[in-house]
């Protein structure tokens, strides 16, 4: 085991992805002289080169594009979009091209394109650089859309995602970035498509995903004090949703609270909220709950940017109250 930062594990499945095959390549604002805006993709630019560690202008409908092509054309690069928010600037190519091209084309074609970036808040960033829109794009079908939670997944994710034949998105929550831990030696390429228990309880199922995985894990260690045992999923892939976790973990505990960094109205957790209610309706002894962010722009002021997200006593408090103990 290695103890390293999700950070250095996120770069660690860079660099063995441009050693593994010829055809990777990264490319974005400031990834390759600068080091990545995140110091993501720092020290790339020295051990491979200005051909496969490519510094882009500030265009990001213009440097999808072109990483949309290349994928076309038979290269595999890897697309970094410094937020979430700039992606927006990028959506025409992402939801009009690189997720309708195989549709379009009568499966003649696909776009085997990765786009990494950076979403969610906590780090003061404000309004145009600290949201979590994560779930307009698993809103979109021809793509898939990823959230790493773990050091694990950060390391792991990159390279399955490589061998898709489709694009995928990969969401890197900002506040994951320098967190801690240990990894194996020989970590190496996970599954995609599956959600994960992180920790098994029998009481309430608490379904969660990327930066927020930490926080509703805290808030189960909390409940447990009181002799409450939350089960807490990772569901990992956004698009497509692992249906059968998510039900399983609810017939066993019969009560779901949703957490979400995303806005309430509209957001992923609705969509997971309502699978269960078709799915699973007669499995529940409560209403189903969410907790989500505030629905304002993320706000600068460090305790007014708190008050917006999900934090973990109010992940506490809704699942107090689906169990009749608030």
């Amino acid at each position: 085991m290695i103890e390293l930062t999700y950070r250095e594990a996120v770069r660690a499945a860079l660099r063995d992805a441009i050693k593994r095959d010829e055809r990777v390549f990264l490319m974005g604002e400031d990834v390759g002289r600068y080091g990545g805006c995140y110091a993501v993709s720092h020290g790339l630019l020295a051990e491979f080169g200005p051909e496969r560690i490519r510094d882009t202008p500030l265009s990001e409908s213009g440097f999808t594009g072109a990483g949309i092509g290349a994928a076309m054309a038979g290269m595999r690069p890897i697309v970094e979009l410094m937020t979430v928010n700039f992606s927006l600037l990028a959506l025409d190519q992402i939801l009009n091209t690189a997720a309708t091209v195989r549709h379009m084309s009568g499966n003649q074609f696909g776009v085997p394109l990765v786009i990494q970036m950076a979403t969610g808040a906590g780090r003061q960033l404000a309004a145009q650089h600290s949201h979590s829109l994560e779930g307009w794009y698993a809103h979109i079908p021809g793509i898939k859309v990823l959230a790493p939670g773990t050091l694990e997944d950060a390391r792991g994710m990159l390279w399955t995602a490589l061998q898709d034949p489709d694009p995928v998105l990969i969401f890197e929550n900002v506040m994951l970035y320098n967190m801690t831990g240990k990894l194996a030696v020989d970590a190496g390429p996970v599954d995609i498509n599956k959600a994960a228990i992180r920790r098994s309880g029998r009481d309430i199922s608490l379904i969660t995903y990327g930066g927020s995985l930490w926080k509703t894990l805290e808030a189960a260690t909390a409940l447990a004090t009181d002799n409450i045992e939350a089960e807490v999923i990772d569901l990992r892939s956004l698009r497509p949703l692992d249906d059968a976790t998510i039900m399983t973990s609810v017939a066993k505990t019969r009560r779901a609270v949703i957490v979400d960094e995303g806005w309430r109205s509209g957001s992923l957790a609705a969509e997971v909220g309502m699978r269960i209610a078709e799915q699973a309706f007669w499995s529940l002894d409560a209403p189903i709950s969410r907790v989500c962010s505030e629905e304002v722009p993320i706000p600068y002021p460090r305790h007014l940017e708190n008050a917006a997200i999900p934090q973990a006593p109010k992940i506490v408090a809704a699942a107090k109250a689906a169990l009749g103990r608030a």
